[in-house]
């Protein structure tokens, strides 16, 4: 940076003031992490989680906890094994976000660079600067702090470039306008066109600054272009860490790193590898989190997928409209997802227009889309039937599981409930929605169940189809996070509350009013597979709700634990504990029960969502509605006699594999008789003369007495290699079970990895094109003088041979009918009558 400036009227930064104001041991508090960032060491405690302070921003005083909960890269709260969350120290830009940022899309007082919500804090690139005033070892100090990595402090006083103190604003904004500036002078393009999205040309116009002072340096880092998605521009990169950061904290791919010290330091692939000769997935996080137009997302590319989905909806003859990253960025759903991501999934969302009477989709269908109302009103109901919408105890394998199900009875013309939407309905209501309630079928998309209704228009509308991995940006974004939130709390929250079996012996009025007493005192969590919700033993705190998934409940029986039973969507927990410290006297044969305490063991069998109720919430709950008192406390001591009685009910013949093998979500298992097969391995020789040379099943797996479920595709019922495909190529067929990768995979290994059975591999074929005459090509290369073909991995699973003639070929070539296919239910059942 060349020292000479253009002369202008904004006042200069005296960078020895501040130094001389920087507090001595200050460098205590940090230490380098494996980025080579100077980030603070200052670790959280889970008590500060419960500790409030006070402090002042912009002259507004806040009272915050101390420590707030670590979230994932998708908002959600990240646990630790035993289920309690992990902490870290809130921050001066947590507690502005919190102040300031009420409504979605309410301005920042503070602006950011190298920090995003969904990525952890560094600090490196000082944009945030906020003046704090708080007690220190030699007095009561003011300084310039980075306000995303800042602690907040007991009586700290805090002052933005928004600050009604004009003269702490205009500090802040003169020392935040100087790294700006310095920022822009190198990295912005020196014509000054700049891309849509670019963040540093966004800060200077917030900041008033039309043109940087300072002369760009004549250092010159150059630019990449050799990757076919991405093109590299290192003369704009400013070295913020968020491609570092998206790449490996968010995708965990471990490519981008730093290399070259001063002017020529600039982001690296592997070992300073071109980007297009590395092991880059392509899977884009890179480019959507760069700030600057130092990741693009190449034309040709983007244009390449908007004319193949194109291709698609005209050979599936449907109807719709590719809506481009520039009109999306003007929704307010959209307003705060980055426009790069927007144009790198230009063809993941279609505008549909439909009639009234046209189905929007169909109860049962599986389906990987969901639907943003842009306008219109449609009516949701099942099988075409308008009655009562109830849940009952689900048949088979699910009521085994204590889950239940939604089915609708005709009941003289009223409906009790409606569980989907979860909407309370009154005689000749109707379930209704529109474009207030902003979206539709955002559970079958998130989770891959079957849709749960039908959806038909009931006047023209508009509705914009996204598919999986749009959804997971908006819940990754605060504004459109807080959009859906709102949603679900204002019109489905309250009806989901209202059907709570606890509930059962409340009036149809007093059930609307319980739960809208709940509806702003819970909250919504995400539980990972296999997680611990609480222990056995626990102080009881809280009442929970099962949103989505499945949760088991055990027992210690000695140093054994004992399945007791294990809980479907729609059911609660958590009860007990919080019932017995109500002093009601509890029977003789539960003398040894602990008031106040756990008696079992909850955890995740799956991805779990759950309604979380503060315990002192429920008590007040029994309060207001004494008539729930009596009832509960009856099913309570229910419960406690049955699981004393039925310890040993679920401990089956290997009951612990079936379940930690996710065997019971399975719908199309290959299973092989043991007593009937001889090895011969005809099966796996059909597969692979079927899928030209690559099997895509392997004879070994588990044994449940003389069966061997093999190694190959089951088809989940919530399949975890259908999430955070970058480009949607693997998705469940929308009419059956088959779980299919489409030939544009990029071959990134996410859904491989995603798989926790190991049922879907990566092969190499060769890399195949389209001629300008539209015919496919095989791509070559010359390596040492021989013309090779380039090789491209592609994943691959079982799609029960869709893809040939429906007929799966290793249960065909079977010469000993020794291999079936089946669900897990039905396996369970055959083992048990064995």
């Amino acid at each position: 940076m060349s020292s000479d400036a253009v002369p202008n009227d904004r006042p200069m930064f005296d960078l020895g003031a501040l130094a001389e104001e920087v507090l001595p041991d200050d460098e205590g508090l940090f230490a380098r992490d494996v980025d080579g960032q100077l980030i603070r060491v200052e670790k959280a405690t889970a008590r500060e989680l419960d500790e409030s302070l006070s402090l002042t921003i912009n002259g507004e005083t806040l009272t915050v906890r101390k420590a707030v909960p670590t979230r994932d890269s998708q908002g959600n709260v990240i646990n630790d094994p035993d289920g309690a969350p992990v902490p870290r120290l809130t921050t001066i830009f947590d507690a502005a976000s919190r102040a300031f940022v009420k409504r979605p899309g309410d301005p920042n007082p503070i602006p950011t660079l190298c920090h995003k919500e969904h990525l952890p804090p560094i600090g490196v690139c000082r944009v945030c600067l906020v003046e704090a005033t708080e007690e220190t070892p030699r007095g009561r100090r003011s300084r310039l702090v980075p306000s995303c990595v800042q602690r907040v402090s007991e009586g700290m006083i805090v002052h933005t470039i928004d600050s009604p103190d004009r003269q702490a604003a205009a500090r802040v904004r003169a020392a935040t306008s100087i790294v700006v500036e310095l920022l822009m002078a190198d990295h912005l393009p020196a014509d000054g066109e700049v891309a849509p999205g670019n963040e540093l040309s966004a800060v200077a116009h917030r900041l008033g600054i039309d043109q940087s002072r300072f002369w760009a340096s004549n250092a010159h880092r150059g630019c990449d272009d050799s990757s076919k998605m991405i093109s590299v521009d290192h003369e704009q990169c400013i070295l913020c860490g968020r491609c570092q950061r998206g790449c490996n904290w968010v995708k965990h791919n471990e490519v981008i790193g730093r290399s070259g010290k001063g002017y020529q330091t600039r982001i690296a692939f592997d070992l300073d590898d071109p980007m297009g000769h590395s092991s880059c997935v392509s899977c884009g996080e890179c480019a959507v989190s760069c700030p600057t137009g130092a990741l693009e997302f190449k034309p040709t590319f983007i244009e390449t997928q908007i004319a193949r989905l194109r291709d698609e909806l005209r050979k599936d003859g449907q109807d719709g409209d590719i809506v481009t990253a520039d009109e999306l960025i003007g929704y307010p759903l959209f307003s705060g997802i980055p426009y790069k991501f927007l144009q790198f999934n230009g063809a993941a969302v279609v505008r549909r227009r439909l009639e009234a009477g046209d189905v929007l989709c169909r109860e049962g269908d599986y389906g990987s889309t969901a639907f943003v109302i842009m306008d219109g009103e449609f009516e949701v109901f099942l099988s075409g039937t308008r009655g009562a919408v109830r849940n009952r105890p689900a048949g088979g394998f699910f009521g085994w599981l204590g889950g239940l199900k939604t089915v609708a009875e005709k009941v003289g013309g009223k409906a009790k409930l409606a569980d989907v939407g979860a909407a309370a309905l009154g005689e000749n209501e109707r379930i209704i929605r529109n474009q207030d309630d902003v979206i539709l079928g955002e559970m079958t998309c998130m989770n891959r169940y079957p849709r749960s209704a039908t959806v038909v228009a009931t006047r023209p509308g508009e509705v914009l189809e996204i598919k999986r991995n749009v959804l997971y940006m908006l819940q990754r974004n605060s504004v459109s996070r807080q959009i859906l939130d709102r949603v679900y709390r204002e019109r489905s929250l309250r009806g989901q509350l209202s059907g709570l079996p606890i509930f059962r012996s409340l009036s149809d009025e007093d059930k609307l009013k319980a739960a809208s007493f709940l509806r702003d005192k819970a909250d919504l969590v995400s539980v990972d597979p296999g997680q611990t919700i609480f222990r056995q033993g626990d102080l009881a705190d809280h009442y929970y709700v099962i949103r989505l998934g499945f949760v088991k409940i055990s027992q210690e029986d000695g140093l054994a634990q004992r399945v007791l039973n294990y809980l479907g969507p729609g059911n609660g927990f958590g009860e007990i504990g919080l019932l017995s410290t109500l002093g009601d006297r509890w029977s003789e044969e539960f003398e040894d029960l602990r008031a106040g305490t756990r008696t079992a063991t909850c955890a995740a069998l799956d991805h779990v969502e759950l309604i979380r109720i503060d315990g002192d919430d429920f008590r007040e709950l029994l309060e207001r509605f004494p008539e729930l008192r009596d009832p509960l406390i009856r099913e309570a001591k229910e419960i406690l006699r049955r699981d004393a009685a039925d310890r040993h009910r679920l401990q089956s013949l290997k009951s612990d594999d079936f379940l930690d093998q996710g065997l019971y979500l399975a719908q199309s298992l290959l299973v092989l008789d043991l007593e009937r097969c001889t090895r011969c391995d005809e099966c796996t020789k059909a597969c692979a003369d079927t899928h030209q040379g690559v099997t895509r099943l392997v004879r070994e797996g588990l044994r449940f007495d003389k069966y061997l479920v093999a190694s190959s595709c089951r088809s989940c019922l919530d399949p975890y290699c259908l999430v955070g495909c970058p480009v949607d190529a693997i998705h469940r067929n929308g009419d059956s079970l088959e779980i299919e990768i489409e030939d544009y995979c990029i071959g990134c290994g996410l859904c491989s990895d995603n798989c926790p059975y190991g049922n879907i591999n990566m092969h190499g074929f060769p890399k195949q094109e389209v001629d300008a005459k539209g015919k496919l090509r095989t791509v070559y290369q010359e390596i040492d003088g021989r013309k090779l073909p380039v090789v491209q991995q592609r994943a691959t699973t079982c799609d029960l041979c869709k893809s040939i003639d429906g007929k799966p070929s290793c249960v065909y070539a079977c010469p000993h009918d020794a291999a079936f296919r089946m669900t897990g239910e039905e396996l369970l059942r055959r083992t048990q009558t064995q």
